[in-house]
């Protein structure tokens, strides 16, 4: 029987890939076959990550929220002769804000949280999408967020509203590319110590607020980012394809 999660003949693209879910993503599909492209704004941390899965992964510095950039990205991409059949838009989080009343939030700071966590996914999916009709064949893996099904801790507003509005935008693109046999779907993740953000978070909880968290999830423990990974690698595989337009919530249980 051929292994499903054989990834020799796919080449996957994952923004966000730095640091946190995004490296443990790429480390996942590098580690069964499969030809990484790592892309970040944080060129020495994307460069590392590639250089963890191996000789034949790529990174590139690119700004998913600038259409300029990511068409330059994918003319690259077919420079080389490469055409990506697996993307995972994972790129996102609170670009170092904090929560604050909804009265003194600024324009250009709902804006910076919308770009990156709901326009990102809609741009690079609109961009990958043109080879995979032309293979009819492809897999689109959202990262959104417990705080787009539910509340999001942070207390920001445009965090919560762009991860929700990322979840609507598995569910509409999983029908329309169907018929292209592209699947599209979600993995919402709870909160995980994954990268200096979710630190700082999970410092300023104090002993109370971390204990709190942890008796309001099932299994009474964190996850750690290969758990989001794991998920990840299922929905490209084979075992999920008649599965699209779903989201599958990986946060030990509430």
């Amino acid at each position: 029987m051929q292994n499903p999660f054989d990834y020799s003949h796919r080449t996957v693209l994952v923004t966000g890939a730095a640091q946190g879910f995004g490296r443990a993503i790429c480390l996942a599909f590098a580690q069964r076959g499969a030809r990484v492209i790592a892309c970040d704004i944080q060129k020495h941390l994307v460069e590392e990550t590639a250089a963890l899965c191996g000789e034949t992964a790529l990174a590139y510095e690119v700004d998913i929220s600038s259409p300029e950039a990511i068409s330059v990205l994918f003319s690259s991409l077919e420079a080389r002769h490469l055409s990506v059949d697996t993307l995972v838009n994972n790129a996102g989080g609170v670009v170092g804000q904090q929560g604050q009343p909804l009265e003194e939030v600024t324009f250009a700071q709902w804006q910076a949280i919308v770009a990156v966590n709901l326009n990102g996914a809609f741009l690079m999916s609109q961009a990958a999408v043109v080879g995979m009709k032309a293979h009819k064949f492809g897999r689109i893996i959202n990262i959104s967020s417990r705080a787009g099904l539910d509340i999001s801790l942070t207390g920001i507003q445009a965090y919560a509203s762009a991860k929700a509005g990322q979840i609507g935008l598995t569910r509409q693109l999983a029908h329309e590319l169907g018929p292209w046999n592209i699947t599209v779907n979600n993995v919402a993740p709870g909160f995980i110590r994954s990268n200096p953000s979710t630190e700082k978070q999970w410092e300023a909880m104090g002993s109370e607020g971390q204990k709190r968290l942890i008796d309001n999830i099932a299994l009474k423990r964190l996850g750690v980012a290969e758990d989001i990974a794991h998920a990840v690698l299922y929905f490209a595989s084979d075992w999920a394809n008649w599965v699209t337009g779903q989201i599958l919530s990986v946060d030990g249980g509430k």
